[in-house]
């Protein structure tokens, strides 16, 4: 052992130990397997200060049955296609509901989604005081107004890869 290294650095040096955001990300990818959503399955995390504060899935709203694939209205339809038959509430919604339901504020937050926020999420997000917004991937679909619409806010957005 050198003279200046302490056992923790030493210790460091033989491990190998995943950054922050992929870290909250991969959690998030864990939160998105709760989803009851029979189309796609999506999950975001809630963070301050590197502490989680909420969690959120995609799926239908709390006392309400779950779809499967013969009562999903959207089943057969693409992702863009008549969104507002989804009874389900979106993940990053759901992350925000809980931190209120829990009287937690999400001022000044970050939020680890498994995929890009939809344009209410998006919205929902700017209102919610999140400062940045880290996706893992995005859907099929032009994020141009999104990313415009969160940059104007203030929002910060990086994709983790």
């Amino acid at each position: 052992m050198k003279h200046d290294e302490t056992v923790h650095e030493i210790l460091l040096e033989d491990t190998e130990r995943i950054d922050i955001d992929h870290y909250f990300m991969k959690i998030a990818e864990i939160v998105k397997e709760r989803s009851t959503c029979v189309k796609q399955k999506v999950g975001a995390v809630l963070v301050k200060d590197k502490h989680i504060i909420s969690t959120g899935y995609n799926g239908a709203p709390k006392g309400v049955t779950h779809c499967t694939k013969e009562t999903c209205l959207r089943q057969g339809l693409n992702s863009l296609e008549k969104a507002y038959l989804c009874r389900g509430a979106h993940a990053e919604a759901n992350a925000i509901a809980q931190a209120a339901f829990h009287g937690v504020s999400t001022k000044d937050s970050v939020i680890y989604c498994t995929h890009f926020p939809c344009m209410s999420c998006s919205k929902l997000l700017i209102n919610s005081g999140v400062k940045k917004i880290y996706y893992a991937r995005e859907y099929d679909m032009d994020n141009t107004l999104k990313m415009n619409l969160l940059k104007e806010a203030g929002v910060e957005i990086e994709k983790v890869v």
